[in-house]
């Protein structure tokens, strides 16, 4: 779950993943909206593919990302559970007089 918290800490990569949400598109047409290097870029989808938030599929000479919206939603799943009472702390509770 880190390596996707880590993923998503970046404005850059997050706007990644949001284009992709329409669709997949090629690593040039991503990376033409975006005001930096291409190994900058190619650092970015590298962290997105660590994360397993993104599948680079090789078509000709192009890289086409598609977004794994399923691994985003279990890792938020995730997180967002380690934050309701367990049942354990709900029992531990004094009973109400």
């Amino acid at each position: 779950m880190s390596s996707v918290f880590k993923a998503l800490s970046d404005p850059t990569r997050r706007r990644v993943l949001q284009m992709l949400r329409a669709g997949p598109l090629a690593a040039g047409e991503i990376s033409d909206q975006f005001d930096v290097s291409k190994p900058t870029m190619s650092a970015h989808f590298a962290v997105l593919k660590e994360a397993d938030l993104v599948h680079a599929e090789k078509v000709g000479k192009a890289v086409i990302y598609h977004l794994k919206l399923s691994v985003l939603e279990d890792a938020l799943l995730g997180f967002v559970s380690t934050f309701e009472p367990s049942a354990e702390a709900s029992s531990a509770k004094a009973p109400v007089k």
